[in-house]
């Protein structure tokens, strides 16, 4: 993921990384409501799945996007933007783009 962090904020974007999946949880439980999340799903202490679990139930935090980074595509995610690593950078900024004019936190 420090690749796709160097890609983002390279591009203008500001991000913020967790380490991993309960990391990204108190993040958001502390406020912080970004447009997109990038999702590795092989994470050590939460691995993305128990994430998206966590993500999903929430009524505040289901609302952001998450797009999966991963090497394989898991058939059993739910419907997910999904990009394949290694990440293409092209790619990467494309999607970054479409969800940063999108603000999660509106009730549009």
């Amino acid at each position: 993921m420090t690749l796709i962090f160097l890609g983002l904020e390279g591009e203008g974007f500001q991000v913020l990384t967790a380490k991993n999946g309960q990391e990204a949880l108190d993040i958001l439980h502390a406020g912080v409501i970004p447009n997109v999340i990038f999702l590795d799903l092989m994470m050590p202490v939460m691995n993305g799945w128990e994430f998206l679990q966590h993500h999903s139930a929430h009524p505040h935090f289901s609302r952001i996007p998450v797009v999966v980074c991963s090497a394989l595509h898991d058939q059993d995610l739910p419907e997910r933007a999904f990009l394949r690593k290694p990440v293409d950078l092209d790619d990467l900024v494309q999607t970054a783009q479409k969800y940063s004019r999108n603000d999660p936190g509106s009730d549009d």
